[in-house]
């Protein structure tokens, strides 16, 4: 884990970004992991499999540290925001939730919204996810974001040229507001799927009765349009791409190892110190007195298992 930061009074925005990020990027800059239109471009070769036991003994662990970062947060009344923007399938719901399975969703609130009503689309266009965002002791977590405007929105024709290059031009200032005025922290996580790995997903969802709820009609429109989000992803790269907020690109092919990679870079990013637990005893139970358990004609459900 990263060095902690001591107890007292919260630290200045910039503090709160540990040094073991990587260095930053001037707006307009390229993130640090090169992707392509067909995958994650110049990654790292192809790792072995990661197996079932030796990830659930990897998350034990970092879901204890995450619980440690959630005592944190409350005590020093931190807000935190995690972005997860990808292709479809690329696993942004099971990395969320792989974060929020051992935590408070009273502090830890995922925030999915559907798509906007005509009142919404009357307002100011992040207005409806602005309500959303954290307050001292919260972290909010979006499963799509405003980033919505560059991806589906473009390269299905929702939005006008126009709209897309204020979009882009007010998000870095709007970005830098939640970040250097109001103090929030702010990761934003980008998950590159390749073709394949995708369309293996994608037809899972069709094939799988448990899957099939993830298959909506605009994931088989966007299907077919592979570059168009890739000349999206890679535009929205270049504009939004800052030192107060960079992207963090996660190869998402290995469903498994992503998890683990974002939870740790979360870990590593926010310094945290872990709480001195209290010594808890349960006490006694008060005594049965003249209590009597009543006979009644209860429902009782069928024990099948």
């Amino acid at each position: 884990m990263s060095q902690k930061q001591k107890p007292g009074t919260p630290a200045p925005v910039e503090e709160n970004i540990n040094p073991d990020m990587p260095p930053e990027a001037e707006i307009g800059a390229m993130p640090e992991v090169i992707v392509s239109a067909e995958g994650t471009g110049k990654a790292k070769k192809a790792q072995k499999k990661l197996s079932n036991k030796a990830y659930l003994k990897a998350l034990e662990k970092l879901e204890a540290e995450l619980v440690h970062l959630q005592s944190w947060v409350i005590r020093e009344g931190l807000k935190v925001i995690l972005v997860f923007e990808g292709r479809d399938a690329a696993g942004k719901g099971g990395t969320i939730k792989a974060i929020t399975a051992r935590v408070s969703p009273r502090i830890f609130r995922v925030v999915a919204l559907p798509a906007p009503t005509d009142r919404q689309k009357s307002q100011m266009y992040v207005q409806r996810y602005i309500e959303h965002f954290p307050a001292a002791g919260e972290v909010a977590i979006f499963d799509r974001s405003w980033y919505n405007r560059i991806g589906v929105e473009t390269v299905m024709g929702f939005a006008t040229e126009d709209q897309v290059q204020h979009f882009l031009k007010m998000a870095p200032m709007f970005e830098k507001a939640a970040v250097e005025e109001n103090g929030i922290i702010l990761l934003k996580y980008w998950l590159e799927v390749d073709m394949d790995e995708q369309e293996r997903r994608l037809e899972a969802r069709i094939t799988d009765p448990r899957k099939q709820w993830k298959l909506s009609p605009m994931d088989l429109k966007s299907f077919s349009r592979w570059y168009d989000y890739s000349r999206s992803r890679d535009r929205m790269f270049r504009e939004t791409d800052t030192h107060w907020a960079p992207w963090f690109v996660a190869n998402s092919n290995d469903k498994k190892r992503v998890r683990l990679n974002i939870i740790q870079h979360i870990l590593s990013s926010i310094p945290y110190e872990v709480p001195k637990t209290p010594k808890i005893k349960l006490p006694a139970r008060q005594k049965k007195g003249d209590y009597k358990e009543p006979k009644l004609s209860l429902k009782y459900v069928p024990e099948v298992f």
